[in-house]
């Protein structure tokens, strides 16, 4: 063992935390997994459970699709008119 080495793991270097997105963040990756699925689907229409998978930087990120449109179903009253915009555009069912 040479010195200086210690035993267990190794700090996370900076380039291997998570990243952490802000709100606008993760409406921008959600909204890109809409847009990828009905642009596959010819719907916006999917099950509850459904999970889209998004290369992002060239890694592949599951976004929890039918969760999040369910969500905001439920809150459809407090988007923003370009939020709720974009879902029409889509063809969302409030």
């Amino acid at each position: 063992m040479a010195l200086g080495s210690t035993l267990g793991p190794e700090p996370v270097g900076v380039a291997e935390r998570p990243v952490r997105f802000t709100a606008d963040g993760k409406w921008a990756l959600n909204l890109r997994a809409a847009r990828q699925y009905h642009a596959r689907e010819g719907h916006l229409r999917p099950g509850r459970k459904h999970i889209e998978r998004l290369d992002v930087d060239g890694e592949a990120v599951d976004i929890k699709l039918g969760t999040f449109l369910d969500n905001t179903r439920r809150r459809a009253d407090k988007l923003t008119p370009e939020r709720r915009a974009d879902l029409d555009q889509l063809g969302m069912r409030w």
